[in-house]
């Protein structure tokens, strides 16, 4: 799929986050991506998060970019469905592997090297509620003084 020319509306773009199109345009809204109308502003069209097409319908003339305002949503603490997914089989994973298993002779630091960056403050709030004292430290990259190494505490 390219997502570098993808535009949605407002009720596509909130269901990739799960959430609705009503509180997916409160929160482009409060980006400052929208005027009082609830209409993309200026900020918005200018900066390629959204585009009006001609025709009258307020509600279906307006599409959003997918990727600059999945950045910007992502921004502001959402994670996609599919990301969703994801941290909860991550932080399953690392919880049961913490708690050990004979069969299992890999830790969880081990296999938290492999888990995408993006994911880890997710992941970690969900060890959390899950009891789990194991906490994934986010990836070092080189810059930092590490050879692209992650560390865990538990």
């Amino acid at each position: 799929m390219d997502t570098q020319n993808l535009w949605l509306t407002l009720t596509d773009l909130g269901r990739r986050f799960g959430i609705s199109a009503v509180a997916c345009g409160k929160l482009l809204s409060d980006a400052g991506m929208r005027d009082e109308n609830g209409l993309p502003n200026d900020v918005a069209i200018d900066g390629g998060y959204a585009y009006r097409r001609p025709d009258q319908n307020a509600n279906r003339s307006t599409l959003w970019h997918l990727e600059r305002c999945t950045e910007l949503l992502q921004g502001l603490g959402l994670h996609a469905v599919d990301d969703q997914q994801l941290v909860v089989q991550w932080a399953d994973l690392l919880a049961a592997l913490e708690e050990g298993s004979p069969s299992i002779n890999a830790s969880p630091a081990q296999m938290a090297e492999e888990m995408p960056n993006h994911l880890v403050s997710a992941v970690n709030a969900r060890l959390q509620l899950l009891g789990s004292g194991f906490q994934v430290s986010p990836l070092r990259t080189e810059a930092q003084g590490s050879s692209g190494s992650r560390t865990a505490a538990s």
